[in-house]
């Protein structure tokens, strides 16, 4: 390739998203080989500047401790869910797990069920060197181990423990986010987790794996700040773009996901939003929290900027659903 043709060299910090790290909240972002990360503890004020092309964030490939830069520079769609080249994309090593393209890797995996509200019980594995970050990325509510052994006993394991009925696979964002208002108590999600460990332990009767009766049940409602549910009305950011700033007061993150109350007497002007509803996200004096899912903010080069209100996002009113009304009759 001639060299006037290759793609410009990124400058500036790109953000990589938020992960969990030894059970803390991580912001990170990465400028070629180097890499920033910054707790994202509640509290903490950020103020971004975004500006793009938004690019490409590299591999996770197999026997490399640290992510690997995208060799291509490659742009990614602006508003696209995926957050790697089609290239990353296929030598990234947590995807093509995912999509069952590796047989074996010699690790211990174990075996989950995660609770996400009522109804909404997840069966899924994950590498024991992990720890129980991808049960803290995926923002389970409560969670517990059920079962112990290699990639492909595991990963049948899971495959039983879906095809009964008991639990699914994988729940949509929008779903997990709709049962954050309401979620029983500790004492009731303690029993369906452990009733289910129960009963997938039968379905797994002959297995090659360690069943695990004893693991814990464990609880994050306290930890991602959800004891009295999720706001009562917010405005979730449902895209960003070149320009944009995000800003606010971090409250504890959920999953990847992260709630930011707005500076202080400070608006945003309807023409400086894109609501998806009439009359909802950019009118004037809001002052409702805003909820990112930091995977939209991955791949945007990051500008740090203070006294700055959020503007140039994409959003839609969310709001409490009335509690349903039982009284059969007045007499």
């Amino acid at each position: 390739m001639n060299p006037q043709q290759r793609p410009e060299r990124p400058t500036g910090w790109i953000s990589t998203g938020l992960h969990w790290k030894d059970g803390r909240p991580v912001l990170s972002a990465v400028n070629g080989g180097r890499v920033h990360e910054r707790a994202a503890a509640p509290g903490t004020e950020v103020g971004w500047l975004l500006t793009g092309p938004r690019r490409c964030t590299g591999a996770w490939i197999a026997g490399m401790p640290e992510r690997t830069p995208c060799p291509h520079r490659a742009t990614i769609d602006p508003d696209g869910g995926a957050v790697q080249c089609a290239a990353c994309q296929s030598v990234d090593r947590g995807l093509a797990l995912a999509r069952d393209q590796i047989l074996d890797d010699g690790r211990t995996y174990l075996l989950y069920l995660a609770w996400f509200g009522d109804g909404l019980l997840k069966v899924g594995l994950t590498a024991e060197q992990r720890g129980t970050s991808r049960l803290l990325e995926q923002g389970a509510l409560a969670y517990t181990f059920a079962a112990r052994g290699g990639l492909p006993a595991v990963r049948r394991a899971e495959l039983t423990v879906a095809a009964a009925g008991l639990a699914r696979e994988r729940f949509t964002s929008r779903v997990k986010l709709d049962h954050w208002w309401r979620h029983g108590d500790a004492d009731g999600r303690r029993a369906i987790l452990s009733d289910a460990r129960g009963r997938a332990h039968r379905l797994l009767h002959g297995h090659a794996v360690e069943l695990l009766p004893a693991r814990p049940v464990t609880d994050h409602i306290d930890l991602f700040g959800l004891a009295g549910g999720a706001p009562a009305a917010y405005r979730q950011v449902t895209g960003l773009a070149s320009g944009a700033v995000v800003a606010g007061t971090l409250r504890p993150p959920i999953g990847r996901h992260l709630f930011l109350d707005p500076p202080e007497a400070q608006e945003i002007q309807g023409t400086q939003g894109r609501p998806e509803t009439p009359g909802g996200a950019a009118d004037a004096a809001e002052s409702t929290p805003l909820l990112l899912d930091t995977r939209l903010l991955t791949g945007w080069t990051l500008t740090p900027v203070t006294g700055r209100r959020p503007e140039g996002l994409a959003l839609r009113a969310r709001v409490r659903p009335r509690e349903e009304d039982a009284q059969e009759a007045l007499f």
